[in-house]
């Protein structure tokens, strides 16, 4: 079901109607979908069929699907379904290349690496190849780990600004995403793909995050949010057009955005 939503009036009432519907999709803003989900479990597999449609897309134009992923609890929503038998085959997973959006400087089998995460809830279960799962080296520097990750993204997708298929963000209660934080000064960067952070205000403090001028390059971004810690960020994000969070910022400039966002989150954008 699709609604164009014109006004705060309009996204107030779908989202109160959405609590006797499964899932309500939406046009937000320009090229901003918003995709309402009744619970987590309805999310996940709207999720999945999306990710599926997208990585078809990309094999078909030229034989690989190439994306980037944070942590948090998108590698969890995102594998649960994705890691079925039947969505396992749908998914192609031997043509993705997965780099990631941000990583903590920790080793890669720490509670806190990303890289960890999605190890436990996806690469292990899924048949992506080793050599096209892109970690960072956590035995570097934040600077020197950031300026070889670079490198990385160089040799693998191609000189200048790389452009994803497809990014899978997520958002914070202060409304940061990836390792871009509110009022940050990496919010300024314009000449580094990837940049590092030694003073992040969320622990572990010493982490390397995309910019936005990757951010920006992409084909297509997702945002995964659910619960009701994210309502009040989220209704800065998608109803304040004077929003400065991190994730708002979060711009296209030839690709679209979609959010998958379940009703605890959405009962922000209620009033």
């Amino acid at each position: 079901m699709g609604f164009v939503v014109s006004n705060s009036f309009t996204l107030r009432r779908l989202v109160q109607n959405n609590c006797r519907a499964r899932s309500v999709t939406m046009q937000a803003e320009g090229s901003i979908s918003l995709q309402i989900s009744a619970t987590k479990d309805v999310l996940s597999k709207q999720l999945a069929e999306f990710v599926i449609q997208k990585a078809a897309e990309a094999k078909k134009e030229k034989g690989k699907f190439v994306v980037a992923l944070s942590g948090g609890s998108l590698p969890k929503t995102l594998a649960k379904d994705l890691v079925t038998d039947d969505y396992k085959i749908r998914a192609e997973f031997s043509s993705w290349h997965v780099y990631f959006a941000d990583e903590r400087c920790v080793p890669l089998d720490h509670e806190d690496s990303n890289y960890g995460l999605s190890k436990i809830e996806l690469f292990d279960k899924v048949d992506i190849p080793a050599d096209q799962i892109y970690p960072i080296d956590p035995s570097l520097t934040p600077e020197e780990c950031a300026g070889a990750y670079a490198k990385s993204l160089e040799t693998g997708i191609g000189e200048g600004t790389p452009v994803f298929d497809l990014l899978f963000l997520g958002i914070g209660p202060d409304g940061h995403t990836c390792s871009l934080f509110p009022g940050h000064p990496l919010l300024q960067e314009k000449s580094k793909t990837v940049a590092h952070i030694i003073d992040s205000p969320k622990p572990p403090p010493e982490r390397v995050t995309l910019t936005y001028p990757v951010l920006n390059a992409a084909k297509d971004v997702v945002f995964v949010s659910t619960g009701s810690s994210k309502k009040d960020a989220l209704r800065s994000i998608l109803k304040d057009p004077n929003s400065e969070l991190p994730a708002k910022l979060v711009k296209p400039i030839s690709g679209s955005v979609t959010w998958f966002i379940d009703q605890d989150a959405a009962d922000g954008l209620k009033g």
